[in-house]
């Protein structure tokens, strides 16, 4: 019987083996050269084009899912939500570490079909839809995969900008599309804006097809250096296992939890808030999102790029946390229109914060496992697109604010009466936030993978180590070419040289910038 056991475990063991090759075989060949050489505009275009076609639905959606379950609205959305943000969470770090060992082109069309799928589902079965979008969590993560694409073609003084740049391309997507899909439902009815969504999520494939080019080169795959692939190299848990391992990154995990929490929260009941609480109209509520999101465009382009500059990754972060507790606050207290507009425009600052989270774990991590470390983030988040909006559900009914559901009929909506508090959540919201800038205060500064021990244990010769560096892999012409910054050599001690940089350095350190999945 043992040796029938250890037969079959050897056998298990073969065909996993053949499995992950012939994966890796059909990753390969998933990866033409594209169009010219990798850029953020290519990541840029990947992430409009997916949320444009998600914002589109957003009527359509909420038209579909009040059709389907007529009693429990609010209920089904976010038991829906929940199971697609816990599958996020535990898959999100498989899909980085496995996108930095088969390349990062594969998993972005991996990403963005499984994700896309349920739309054409919409009007064909919605049961099967709801089903489907609730199960597409596990490629849901279409962020981690970016943020590890943008890691590879930058260097660290690049990223916040170049970070910033997707966040607010992911803004100005949810900005113009909403409000298109409403119009176009209006005019010529949900099948017509359910096909134009679908149409346009063909288009995002086939341009990661034919025009994306693989950003991870081949020298810097575990892959190419001819070991065997195994399941223990992808395997997610391991790679949280050594990542957790670094006291910086579980606080910065700790921050984003704490501060994503009510932010998803927030996203989930906020309009409907707004229009039954506060009584603003359709047409206002759409404005609202409107200004907002310009708003939240130019703090993640122009004023983050002058923040990192001028005080630096950490202390941009801390600003955008007391941002978003200012917001929180204000919401929680306000209950006239105008507190609402005021404190939006403090919603758009606070949008840098996730930005700068992002720069700061990338250049906390090696350059092999930007995917996983950009995973683990991706994961919370869709850990907290899961709990936020259920947390938040709870709380009003506690406080006995209901949120009801209408749909085309703002004369139905009355504002609620005056309370002292008006929205609970948002209060709890920003005490939690609260605590996330008190674990940030604990965030280091200066702290990257050359400082930690045994960071490149795995890489011992020079020309290993330089081939792991992102500087070293020859960075190719994008919209942010490589930039030498001063005494940083360039060999495996530009890794080294940011955490020596003294006071006269100030300003250049001040440059690593970040953005995030504001």
């Amino acid at each position: 019987m043992l040796m029938f056991q250890q037969e079959l475990r050897c056998t298990l063991r073969c065909f996993d083996s053949l499995q992950l090759t012939m994966f890796s075989s059909v990753c390969s060949r998933l990866q033409p050269q594209g169009i010219g050489e990798p850029s953020v505009y290519h990541a840029v275009v990947v992430i409009f084009l997916e949320f444009f076609a998600w914002g589109l639905l957003t009527t359509p959606m909420l038209t579909v899912l009040h059709q389907t379950f007529p009693q429990h609205t609010f209920l089904m959305n976010g038991l829906i939500h929940g199971v697609k943000g816990l599958l996020s969470f535990l898959s999100a770090p498989l899909i980085g570490a496995l996108s930095d060992v088969w390349g990062r082109k594969s998993f972005l069309l991996l990403t963005v079909f499984f994700t896309c799928a349920p739309i054409p589902l919409m009007k064909i079965s919605p049961w099967w839809y709801f089903a489907v979008i609730s199960m597409s969590g596990v490629f849901a993560v279409t962020f981690s995969v970016i943020f590890a694409y943008v890691a590879d073609i930058t260097q660290e003084h690049e990223r916040s900008t170049a970070y910033g740049l997707v966040s607010a391309t992911f803004a100005a997507s949810l900005v113009t599309s909403p409000a298109i899909g409403a119009y176009l439902s209006v005019a010529y009815g949900d099948t017509l804006v359910v096909i134009l969504a679908t149409a346009i999520a063909l288009l995002d494939i086939c341009f990661i097809l034919v025009a994306v080019p693989e950003s991870l080169p081949e020298k810097m795959r575990p892959a190419s250096w001819g070991a065997p692939i195994s399941w223990e190299q992808a395997d997610p848990f391991a790679s949280l296992r050594k990542v957790g391992q670094d006291s910086t990154v579980l606080l910065i995990c700790i921050t984003v939890f704490l501060s994503y929490l009510p932010e998803a929260g927030q996203y989930s009941s906020f309009f409907l808030y707004l229009r039954q609480v506060i009584g603003f109209s359709s047409e206002t509520v759409a404005a609202f999102i409107a200004v907002v999101g310009i708003l939240s465009i130019l703090a993640q382009t122009v004023v983050l790029g002058i923040l990192m500059r001028s005080i630096g990754n950490k202390n941009t972060i801390l600003l955008g946390l007391g941002f978003q507790i200012l917001q929180l606050a204000w919401y929680g207290f306000g209950s006239q229109p105008w507190m609402m507009w005021a404190a939006g425009a403090v919603a758009a600052m606070s949008s840098i914060t996730f930005p700068a989270i992002s720069a700061i774990v990338s250049r906390n991590a090696d350059p092999d496992q930007q995917g996983v470390v950009q995973g683990m983030i991706t994961g919370i988040r869709g850990l907290c697109n899961g709990l936020g909006p259920a947390l938040y559900g709870f709380v009003f009914y506690l406080f006995h604010v209901e949120l009801f559901f209408f749909l085309y009929t703002d004369w139905m909506i009355v504002p609620l009466q005056s309370a002292i508090i008006p929205g609970p959540p948002f209060l709890f919201g920003a005490c939690s936030v609260l605590l996330s800038l008190l674990v940030a205060l604990f965030i280091p500064e200066h702290t990257g993978p050359g400082m930690r021990p045994g960071a490149y244990k795995k890489h011992s010769n020079g020309a290993q180590s330089h081939s792991h560096s992102p500087q070293g892999s020859g960075r190719r012409g994008g919209p942010l070419p490589p930039r030498s910054t001063p005494g940083s050599p360039c060999t495996h001690g530009q890794m080294h040289t940011f955490h020596h940089r003294g006071p006269a350095h100030a300003p250049s350190s001040a440059t690593r910038g970040c953005l995030c999945l504001r």
